[in-house]
C-alpha cells in the first residue's frame, strides 16, 4: 500500500499550529484526574449511556469520568480542535471530522463501505489501519482507542413526496453536518445538502427551514423528529460510526496498567452500545409506522451505484491510500 495521502498545506499548517498549541497538562496523581468528554449527542444516546454506565465505572479506581452532551461544552465539529488545544480529555469524533485534517479518513464517510456493525469492527482492529491511527496521533495528537457503531443512516423528510431514486431528492434542502465530507455525501445522494449543527435540527424541520435529515432510526427516535417528519426512506448509505477519542497527551499520562483499563472501558463501552443499537434498529422501522411515518425502501441498488460513482468520481477516492478499499472489502 502507497503511503498516506498527505494534507494539503493549509490542512498541515492548520494541524501545526492546533498541536503547537497543546497546553502541557499535569497530573499530580492519578487519583486526581478528570476525563472531560464532550460530544453532540444527548444523555439518552446510547453512546452517552455507555460511557456513562460502563466506562465510567471502569475507570472510576483512577479517573473521574465528566461526559457533556448535547455540545454543551464545545461546538460540533470543534471538539478535536478543543483536545489539540488542552483543553478537553476527550470526546466522541468521526470519520468526517478526521477527514478534515487527514483527508484518507474520508474513505469511511463514503456511502455504502461498510457492510455492517461487524464489519466496521473488523476493520477498526485490522493492522492496515495502524497508519492511519497513528497519524491521528502524530497530527493531531488525538488516540482513537474504539469504534462506536452508530447504525445505518436512512434519509428522513417532511415532505411525503415519494423518494424511489436518487433524482427524487433533487432540490431537497437535506441537513447534514458542516464538513465538506458530510456536504459531499448528501450532493452523492441527490440532495441539496445544507449545513447545521444537530441540536438546531428538530426546529429547522419543524419550520420548514430545511426538508430533511439523515441519521440511524435510534437518532431520530431518541431527538424526537419523527414528530416533525412524515416519512422515513431505508436508504441505508452509511454505515455510520464514532470513535472514542482521547487526547495522545492524557493518555501518555497514565501508567500501562491503566491505559490497559482505559482501553477495555473503550472496547467494552462501544460493545455495549452497538448491541443496544442493532436491538433497537430491529424494532424502530415498525415503531415510526405506528406513529403515522410512511417507511419504505426505495431503489436501492439506483442508490448504491449512484452513490458509489459520485465517489469515484471525486478528489476523494484519489485521496485514499492505494489498496486500501480492497482490503476493507476483503474483511
Amino acid at each position: 500500500m502507497k503511503s498516506i495521502a498527505r494534507p494539503t498545506l493549509k490542512q498541515a499548517v492548520k494541524a501545526a499550529a492546533l498541536v503547537f498549541a497543546v497546553g502541557a497538562t499535569s497530573f499530580v496523581n492519578a487519583e486526581e484526574t478528570k476525563l472531560r468528554l464532550s460530544g453532540p449527542m444527548s444523555a439518552t444516546d446510547e453512546r452517552a449511556i455507555a460511557m456513562t454506565e460502563v466506562f465510567a465505572p471502569a475507570v472510576a479506581d483512577f479517573a473521574e469520568f465528566e461526559g457533556h452532551w448535547n455540545s454543551s461544552l464545545f461546538k460540533q465539529g470543534t471538539d478535536l480542535e478543543a483536545i489539540a488545544r488542552g483543553n478537553l480529555d476527550m470526546t466522541i469524533t468521526s470519520a468526517q471530522e478526521l477527514a478534515e485534517f487527514i483527508p484518507a479518513f474520508s474513505i469511511f464517510a463514503a456511502g455504502y463501505v461498510h457492510r455492517d456493525a461487524e464489519h466496521q469492527k473488523r476493520v477498526f482492529a485490522a493492522d492496515f489501519m495502524d497508519p492511519l491511527k497513528e497519524e491521528a496521533e502524530d497530527l493531531l495528537g488525538v488516540k482513537l482507542l474504539s469504534v462506536m457503531y452508530l447504525g445505518r443512516r436512512n434519509v428522513n423528510l417532511r415532505t411525503d413526496q415519494e423518494v424511489k431514486t436518487p433524482e427524487d431528492l433533487k432540490g431537497v434542502k437535506l441537513r447534514m453536518p458542516g464538513s465538506d465530507a458530510w456536504q459531499f455525501l448528501g450532493k452523492a445522494l441527490g440532495a441539496n445538502p445544507t449545513p447545521m449543527a444537530f441540536a438546531e435540527v428538530y426546529t429547522a424541520l419543524q419550520t420548514g427551514a430545511v426538508d430533511g435529515q439523515d441519521n440511524p432510526l435510534p437518532t431520530t427516535k431518541d431527538a424526537k423528529f419523527h414528530e416533525v417528519t412524515k416519512q422515513i426512506i431505508l436508504t441505508g448509505h452509511l454505515v455510520d460510526l464514532n470513535y472514542i477519542a482521547i487526547s495522545k497527551e492524557v493518555w501518555d499520562s497514565f501508567t500501562p496498567e491503566q491505559q490497559a483499563i482505559l482501553q477495555k472501558a473503550s472496547d467494552d463501552a462501544a460493545e455495549s452500545a452497538r448491541q443496544k443499537q442493532l436491538a433497537q434498529e430491529a424494532s424502530l422501522a415498525q415503531f415510526f409506522r405506528d406513529q403515522g411515518l410512511k417507511v419504505y425502501e426505495p431503489d436501492l441498488k439506483a442508490f448504491q451505484e449512484h452513490v458509489q460513482a459520485a465517489y469515484m468520481n471525486s478528489d476523494y477516492s484519489e485521496q485514499w491510500p492505494e489498496g486500501l478499499l480492497e482490503q476493507i472489502n476483503a474483511q
